[in-house]
């Protein structure tokens, strides 16, 4: 299977700071039960 990554990044201070360190962490615990997870998240 093919695997892509993505990253974006914002600055220190930014609004949306807290809400990608968010997002990361869901996204860690899904693929923590299951590797092969779809996740979408903003």
């Amino acid at each position: 299977m093919q695997k892509f990554y993505t990253a974006e990044a914002v600055t220190e201070g930014h609004p949306n700071k807290l809400c990608d360190q968010i997002s990361d962490a869901i996204l860690d615990a899904c693929l923590k039960q299951d590797e092969q997870s779809r996740v979408a998240s903003k």
